[in-house]
């Protein structure tokens, strides 16, 4: 008899928390119903900046409202982020040692731009950041090494002066906000490689690598450690599930750099995180077939936001043949969805056909709108996807 199917004596079997039914899922377990766990957060912050939340959710002040106004579950890394300064993060402090950073905000028309800069022996070094407030949306415009004279001497200084506290009391604030609606994960990670893009800007990193990759992994491995051991204080905080957040596609991430850069924080992570009954996983984005299998061997739970075509190269389905029979996948509603999939009829059949392939998945699958939420996405379509996901489950699926 599966997890879900009616007791013998033909009394209706009880609905799970949305908390317990992730869980489930964390472990493997069949839930009593696919878990929906959706990403409002821009599209959330879009309505609300520009005053296009329609009346029946004119009430809500956060994405963590929204979700509870649709009876859906929280899978989140960005229920607690300030979504105008970071793309991820807010559970951990940064600490710095030897070197000084110092931040400016300011207004350009309607958006805000925040500048760091790092002062270090070699000079300042500055990166900026502009919310885009037409779009609802943060950029990056300048890359702390950026221009920098010495780019591998300054990326020493930084890696070397940084480490990271887990604010274990902030975590418990925000799990107990959300309590049984769901799960916080903790999107608090990012890898060497990602470390990289994040200072330098892909096109630089790239060179960086081409020029001087034996002295780049060596100085990247101080970031590695640093990266662990906020690992291992966010897995002994006990934590149900943590997130390095590497947008990781083959653009960026191809296999060759993935496993000379950032395979090894990715196997001792997930490491750290099973020793304390946690599960690690990566946010992805694009095209992402050519790494399933590699990221699969490194004992990595899952990745969120598998992306399918037309914006990636990888069926669900076939992600889930392609990394064995404990990886977890989260997706399966990108923006070409909540863009395109205009009536109810549509978002229906889109549904359905999706549940139907992946039933075989349901006890290793969560239905999201992972990545992103078209913003012009329209109410009625986020709450035709509710209503199909809701007739899906009470017809069996």
């Amino acid at each position: 008899m599966s997890d879900s199917a009616p007791p013998p004596d033909g009394s209706q079997p009880l609905r799970l928390s949305p908390r317990e039914r992730l869980l489930r899922v964390l472990r493997r377990q069949r839930p009593d119903r696919i878990a929906y766990a959706p990403n409002y957060w821009q599209w959330f912050a879009h309505q609300q900046n520009h005053g296009l939340l329609p009346p029946e959710i004119a009430h809500c002040r956060s994405q963590l409202d929204l979700i509870r106004h649709l009876g859906l579950d929280v899978f989140s890394r960005n229920v607690y982020c300030d979504q105008q300064r970071c793309w991820f993060g807010g559970l951990a402090d940064e600490c710095w040692h030897g070197v000084e950073t110092s931040e400016e905000i300011r207004t350009e028309g309607r958006d805000r731009v925040l500048t760091r800069t790092y002062a270090t022996r070699r000079g300042p070094l500055t990166e900026r950041l502009r919310y885009v407030w037409a779009e609802s949306t943060l950029v990056q415009e300048r890359f702390a090494l950026e221009n920098a004279p010495d780019p591998l001497g300054a990326l020493e200084e930084l890696v070397q002066a940084r480490k990271w506290r887990f604010r274990a009391e902030r975590y418990a604030a925000e799990q107990a906000r959300v309590g049984e609606d769901g799960i916080v994960v903790a999107g608090e990670l990012f890898s060497p490689l990602k470390l990289l893009h994040l200072l330098a800007g892909p096109v630089q990193a790239t060179y960086l690598i081409a020029d001087h990759e034996d002295r780049v992994r060596e100085l990247l491995a101080a970031h590695e450690a640093a990266q662990l051991d906020l690992a291992r204080q966010i897995a002994a905080a006990g934590v149900p599930a943590m997130m390095a957040m590497d947008n990781l596609d083959t653009a960026f991430h191809p296999p060759a750099y993935v496993g000379k850069f950032s395979a090894s924080f990715y196997e001792k992570a997930a490491r750290l995180a099973h020793e304390h009954g946690s599960a690690f996983l990566i946010h992805a984005c694009g095209r992402q077939r050519a790494n399933l299998r590699l990221i699969a061997s490194l004992g990595v739970d899952g990745l969120e936001g598998v992306a399918f075509p037309p914006l990636g190269d990888v069926e669900l389905d076939e992600a889930f043949r392609l990394t064995g029979d404990r990886f977890l996948i989260t997706g399966g509603i990108s923006a070409f969805q909540t863009r395109e999939l205009a009536s109810r009829q549509q978002v229906f059949t889109y549904v359905r056909g999706l549940l139907d392939r992946l039933r075989p998945f349901a006890h290793r699958f969560i239905l999201s709108a992972s990545c992103n939420t078209a913003i012009d996405a329209p109410w009625t379509t986020l709450q035709h996807f509710r209503d199909a996901w809701l007739e899906f489950n009470a017809a069996g699926g």
